[in-house]
């Protein structure tokens, strides 16, 4: 999976377009837990998320692959097959 959209959600909850048109929501709150992710406990520093397409990260170093992502999201919609209907 690839992520061409990413975008923050309050209580640490990630929205996420994937490359072939799935739509969801990743909660990074279980990951606030560990030492690496213990930054992203401050909202403010949580919000500043880049997306690099297989991976997000932020500032701090903290990072989550788009395979972990995948893994873990719950998806909402898949918006190529609404475009095919």
């Amino acid at each position: 999976m690839r992520i061409t959209e990413l975008h923050v959600e309050p209580n640490w909850m990630l929205s996420i377009v994937a490359d072939d048109g799935r739509v969801g929501r990743f909660d990074v709150s279980p990951y606030l837990q560990y030492e690496a992710f213990e930054a992203l406990r401050d909202q403010g520093e949580f919000m500043r998320v880049v997306n690099g397409g297989y991976f997000v990260e932020w500032d701090c170093g903290a990072d989550l692959s788009a395979d972990t992502i995948e893994a873990g999201w719950q998806v909402i919609r898949n918006v190529a097959k609404q475009r095919s209907a």
